[in-house]
């Protein structure tokens, strides 16, 4: 076996194990708790590679809002998508895109990047 060949074995062997961690491992996710004031709350997403946080906590019974702050103007970001919402922003239109989210009951509301390949979810607690 020449260095050659060894080499290329070591880098497909280590591309293999980070496509595995990449795809398979836990990763920790980001929790944010809204911002609340007398009468509302809201929370901010940076979106930026991905969502982050991804997971957003708002109060049963308070007025909520999401805010999607634009940092990045890839196709697959330039949309989210809140479908038990029928939602479906453009966020490239303006640097902040806020949505309405109801919290007359608890539950969770995913949504996703146009594409379906970044995620996150807003529950009510």
């Amino acid at each position: 076996m020449n260095v050659e060949r060894v080499i290329v074995a070591v880098i497909v062997i280590a591309l293999i194990i980070f496509i595995s961690w990449w795809f398979f491992g836990k990763h920790q996710e980001q929790v944010q708790t809204a911002k609340q004031t007398k009468q509302a709350q809201s929370a901010v997403i940076k979106v930026h590679g991905g969502y982050s946080p991804a997971t957003v906590v708002l109060k049963q019974g308070v007025p909520g809002q999401v805010k999607f702050e634009m940092h990045d103007q890839t196709a697959c970001l330039s949309h989210v998508v809140f479908e038990q919402l029928g939602v479906d922003k453009d966020l490239t239109k303006q640097e902040v895109t806020t949505i309405d989210i109801p919290t007359d009951q608890p539950q969770t509301f995913n949504f996703a990047c146009g594409m379906g390949m970044f995620h996150g979810k807003v529950i009510v607690k």
